[in-house]
């Protein structure tokens, strides 16, 4: 599996490519700047199949309308997060507007859906606490974590946000902790990390109990 992480947008969100051999690509969370992630899509000689959302937030998803537009990939995020992610709610002046909504119809994920598109297998984790409707998206084959805001090197996402639960959060880190510890993290901010290193360094993320996952 290929991965490409390009910084998008004021916060520097990262919008990932990711493919294999077929050559279609999924994109995880385009925050920002369409023209770069699509020059980026034109520099590997791919064609874009779908985007993966990882949670609503206006830095995640305000590229998603201007890629989709002319073409026919699919869109996907949970459905607790679709209710507001396209309202003024998610609006953060100077910084983004509100974001505009693809005219297709998204694909609705659900916790421990297994899906293939692209070529790709991966596995939804429904994993709330910074959002309501956020997961993480799972790799096995290439041992990938996209944990979007859930879980960054050495922290974890805000929870002071609308609708943000700090109990739902340490229910989805534990839920992260019985993955294999050599799982690669790639994260919705910051540098990628592995799943041993932050049960060494992330106060929030416990290794599990022996017997666990």
């Amino acid at each position: 599996m290929h991965i490409d992480a390009l910084i998008v947008g004021p916060f520097e969100s990262v919008c990932y490519l990711i493919w294999g051999a077929e050559r279609r690509v999924l994109v995880l969370d385009p925050g920002a700047d369409p023209e770069a992630i699509r020059a980026r899509l034109d520099a590997h000689r791919v064609e874009l199949a779908g985007c993966l959302l990882t949670h609503g937030h206006v830095d995640h998803v305000s590229a998603l309308s201007a890629l989709l537009e002319g073409g026919s990939a699919f869109w996907a995020i949970h459905p607790r997060d679709l209710a507001w992610t396209f309202s003024a709610s998610n609006r953060l002046p100077p910084y983004y507007e509100t974001p505009r909504r693809p005219a297709s119809a998204p694909r609705l994920l659900e916790d421990g859906q297994a899906a293939a598109e692209a070529g790709l297998a991966f596995r939804v984790l429904w994993t709330p606490g910074h959002s309501p409707g956020g997961v993480c998206f799972y790799f096995p084959e290439a041992g990938a974590l996209f944990s979007g805001d859930t879980l960054f090197r050495g922290t974890v996402g805000r929870t002071d946000l609308p609708a943000g639960d700090g109990r739902q959060l340490a229910a989805s880190l534990r839920k992260l902790a019985v993955l294999p510890p050599a799982t690669r993290i790639y994260p919705g901010h910051g540098p990628a990390t592995t799943l041993d290193d932050e049960f060494r360094g992330n106060p929030f993320l416990k290794r599990p109990a022996p017997g666990r996952g």
